[in-house]
């Protein structure tokens, strides 16, 4: 399966648009965003899990990237709310579940080599940093020196650049923006290629957005089983 699979064009999807396509597990569905591969796949999705449902245990052979975005996501390691954020390297496992339901935003296979730290940020765990001009915040959620993943809030009304030496990809969390004349609202995600920066303007509820900066695809990303 290809879907967006061309890194090298800029690539809007509208998520909440797309339908819900079931998963292997019962109660989970998911709006797939980008994917090579076939059920092992690289891959961005966004994954409803529906009250009472589950994922079996599995390992993270490529390493797999969340956030969650409403409810509460689980396994046998706590509890996730809404604004929390991991990462799993490769090698771990869980069994993911959610007793009342919850959406999530999900990468998979597109860690690199040696990347193996594992990492929990709840609200308010995530370092501060400078807001950019026409930012109200910035928080760093993780910093490895090949990539930088941060959620920003930027005021409303108001022109915002992000500068793109590297790559960028995106996923708006709430409130609306304008580029090229068209409007990316909530569970909008896009990805431009290096140097094609992002230029925008906020709608009237300003935006609280999930970024990350840095080669789309790293040049050791993990590869896939054959």
């Amino acid at each position: 399966m290809l879907i967006n699979e061309d890194l090298s064009v800029p690539v809007i999807v509208h998520a909440s648009r797309l339908d819900w396509i079931p998963s292997p597990a019962a109660g989970v569905d998911r709006r797939m965003l980008y994917r090579v591969g076939a059920e092992v796949a690289r891959a961005t999705s966004i994954v409803r899990y529906a009250p009472g449902s589950a994922f079996p245990r599995h390992v993270h052979a490529g390493g797999e990237e969340i956030l969650v975005l409403e409810g509460v996501f689980q396994d046998e390691h706590g509890d996730y709310p809404a604004g929390t954020y991991f990462r799993n390297p490769p090698g771990t496992s869980h069994v993911p579940a959610s007793i009342k339901g919850c959406t999530i935003f999900v990468r998979l296979w597109q860690f690199r080599e040696g990347d193996d730290v594992q990492i929990v940020k709840r609200v308010g765990d995530a370092v501060q940093g400078a807001a950019r001009s026409g930012g109200i915040s910035s928080q760093l959620l993780f910093d490895d020196g090949h990539e930088r993943v941060f959620i920003e809030e930027w005021r409303r009304n108001t022109q915002i650049r992000v500068e793109n030496p590297s790559g960028l990809e995106f996923l708006v969390i709430s409130g609306s923006m304008i580029r090229d004349g068209e409007i990316l609202s909530c569970e909008c995600w896009g990805r431009l290629p290096a140097g094609a920066d992002m230029d925008v303007t906020t709608g009237a509820d300003g935006v609280r957005i999930w970024l990350k900066q840095g080669p789309l695809l790293h040049p050791d990303v993990l590869r896939m089983p054959e």
